[in-house]
């Protein structure tokens, strides 16, 4: 029988079509104008998966409201360390889609970004003691001193009516503020970017194609079996380098690819869910995303919020997200993603982890077994005059938190973002859930300066890249006159606060 794979030889392969291909093909593309890329997702469509404004908070991670950033130490003190980290890179991000917007590469920035204040609100004594203290050691820094405190009733009005209404004046409440925050929706902006590399001459995007095999060759390149899933025509890819950045798809791949680097590693997978407000009169009430204290045991992902938001134009209110259990590893996934992935090199990694997290466990059982009423309940904490009639239980997206080898605990459950490379820089592989979108920038160029470690030092690539994201090679924290410039410029660009 004739052979009728049709092979294709480029420089890059990205695999996934979310907000980090388009994030790493724009950047090598700016730096390399003639480089090569293909790009093969498993959907019809870019960013339906983990990018998608439905599956995502939208909060553009900056540290402004997520309390899981600000661990309180055993002696009582606050670590900053997570937040200021987040916080850099998220002006990163701004600068950058900066960039895209001035040389018109994407479309008007209202379509992706909006002015949403961030605040963290807590009750009890001791949790508006926390607050204090972490407002306090935040403030201290230069990227979060725009932030203010407060525990005055009317001023908490002020700020969050609805989550105010139908509350007594001596309950003991706090909340922070920053009004700089904002809400980004990155299925749009991924969309726009990758609407931007298609036309560009050397990349090619398909759709409906999943890659089944990935191995190195001799030479160091890659071999790609690709199918396209609508006519069963296979292809293969040789390129030089390649990233998988396919959300909860990553880790199979991984696994597929069979590099030293990837051996241990295992994923968790937890799904959500959102309430979703139907009443118009009641979005209309709230303006901010309101950040509370995840229960005992949550993953990141599941700390509670009241979130304005704004999807193709329309404002929406969701709270949430109700954490659950799937052994899919994507939402549009198989539920033989988990037993499948269980692997000689990671079980025990997998089995310590699963020891270690009893307490998420237990959580996750818990939110599973919810009812109706119980996701109500949980709401009123936060909207004491909530009604039933009011809001609808909508999916959410799939997150996989990583699990990796731990020579103290056999595994650990890593709740954040984890980049593996291989050590010839062939190979990149992204894991693991947020603040992912909002650093997408940060990461990347990491990224590349791991894979492309002689490129980035030549004065052409860093000339280019000081042009897309002028503070590069600086820490915006320790330049408050910088940090306050560039905040005002991208403000101008992106038409935000």
């Amino acid at each position: 029988m004739p052979d009728n794979t049709i092979r294709s030889s480029s420089d890059v392969v990205l695999i996934g079509a979310g907000i980090m291909s388009a994030t790493l093909g724009l950047i090598l593309k700016e730096l390399q104008p003639d480089i090569k890329i293909e790009i093969y997702e498993r959907l019809d469509v870019a960013a339906a998966e983990s990018s998608d404004a439905w599956n995502n908070a939208g909060t553009g991670h900056s540290a402004f409201c997520e309390l899981n950033y600000t661990p309180e130490k055993p002696d009582g003190s606050i670590d900053p360390k997570k937040a200021v980290s987040i916080a850099e890179s998220f002006e990163i991000s701004r600068q950058f889609w900066s960039y895209l917007v001035q040389q018109n590469k994407v479309p008007s920035p209202e379509n992706f970004i909006k002015s949403v204040p961030h605040m963290s609100f807590v009750w009890g004594e001791k949790n508006v003691e926390y607050l204090k203290k972490r407002f306090e050691i935040l403030q201290s820094n230069p990227i979060f001193s725009e932030m203010t405190f407060s525990t005055d009733f009317q001023k908490l009005k002020e700020w969050m009516p609805l989550v105010m209404e139908g509350r007594e004046e001596g309950e003991k409440l706090a909340a922070t503020h920053m009004e700089i925050g904002t809400d980004v929706n990155f299925g749009a902006l991924t969309r726009s970017m990758f609407n931007y590399l298609e036309k560009l001459d050397g990349v090619q995007l398909f759709f409906n194609h999943e890659v089944k095999k990935l191995r190195q060759r001799e030479d160091k390149s890659w071999r790609i079996k690709i199918k396209d899933l609508s006519t069963g025509q296979k292809r293969k890819a040789y390129p030089k380098f390649v990233f998988i950045g396919a959300g909860g798809g990553s880790l199979p791949l991984l696994e597929k690819a069979n590099v030293p680097e990837g051996h241990g590693y295992g994923g968790f997978p937890v799904s959500g869910q959102w309430l979703k407000c139907t009443n118009p009169e009641v979005i209309a009430k709230h303006q901010a995303k309101v950040y509370g204290k995840a229960s005992v045991g949550a993953p990141p992902m599941s700390v509670p919020h009241i979130d304005t938001r704004v999807i193709d134009g329309e404002k929406a209110l969701l709270f949430g997200p109700f954490a659950g259990f799937s052994t899919r590893f994507l939402k549009n996934g198989s539920y033989l993603d988990l037993p499948l992935s269980i692997k000689t090199n990671n079980l025990i990694p997998m089995l310590s982890a699963g020891y270690h997290n009893i307490p998420l466990t237990k959580y996750l059982i818990e939110q599973v077994r919810q009812s109706p009423k119980d996701r109500m309940k949980a709401l009123r904490e936060y909207l004491p005059s909530a009604r039933s009639k009011d809001w609808v239980l909508e999916r959410a997206g799939q997150r996989v938190q990583v699990i990796k080898k731990d020579e103290k605990e056999g595994g650990v459950l890593e709740f954040g973002t984890e980049v593996i490379s291989t050590h010839d820089g062939t190979l990149a592989v992204l894991l693991g859930a947020s603040p992912g979108a909002s650093t997408a920038v940060a990461i990347m160029i990491d990224l590349i300066g791991r894979c492309f470690g002689g490129q980035i030092k030549t004065p052409e690539w860093e000339a280019k890249l000081k042009e897309m994201i002028p503070s590069y090679g600086k820490t915006l924290n320790d330049n408050p006159e910088l940090l306050a410039e560039l905040r005002k410029y991208t403000a101008e660009v992106l038409k935000i606060k």
